[in-house]
């Protein structure tokens, strides 16, 4: 099992490199994502969380609407299909739930594999818009706005209680 532990900002240029490499995976489902810079995004996170040392993966985290949100969670390829992925997610879920959050919500691509599918076999389930809380449907937005919506996505969420 991958230790996971909380990030040190050091790690910043490593967890970028993660998410670029992360990224190159989605043109194999038809999916051609904007390129993308998450230093701001982890630098705003309410907790950033880091698998490995040196780093082979990130989740970084929010709250929205009174939930956990997981903004990004990101395994360097290399280290794929070994458990990473899902030892951020239990760690990212103990988090919220750490913390007082009943729920843990995230959007992702319905379609591809690693996304919508992975999460619903970890217990998330499809949020419907009407349940969306303001800063959701913001998050929502400003995803669109930086090119996300090049394939179906939808919002999910996970009870914690």
């Amino acid at each position: 099992m991958t230790d996971v532990r909380p990030w040190a900002p050091v790690e910043l240029p490593a967890l970028i490199a993660i998410s670029a490499a992360a990224t190159e995976l989605f043109p194999a489902h038809g999916i051609h994502l904007p390129p993308d810079d998450p230093a701001e995004l982890l630098h705003a996170a309410r907790a950033v969380l880091v698998a490995g040392t040196p780093p082979i993966g990130f989740a970084a985290l929010d709250e929205l609407d009174g939930r956990a949100h997981l903004a990004e969670i990101s395994v360097a390829p290399a280290h794929g299909r070994r458990g990473t992925g899902t030892a951020l997610l239990t760690a990212a879920c103990d988090w919220a739930r750490d913390t007082g959050c009943p729920a843990i919500t995230l959007t992702t691509f319905r379609a591809v594999p690693f996304n919508a599918p992975w999460y619903t076999a970890n217990g998330f389930t499809e949020l419907p818009e009407s349940r969306w809380g303001p800063e959701l449907r913001a998050v929502w937005a400003a995803e669109s706005a930086a090119g996300l919506g090049v394939a179906e996505r939808i919002a999910m969420i996970r009870r914690l209680r």
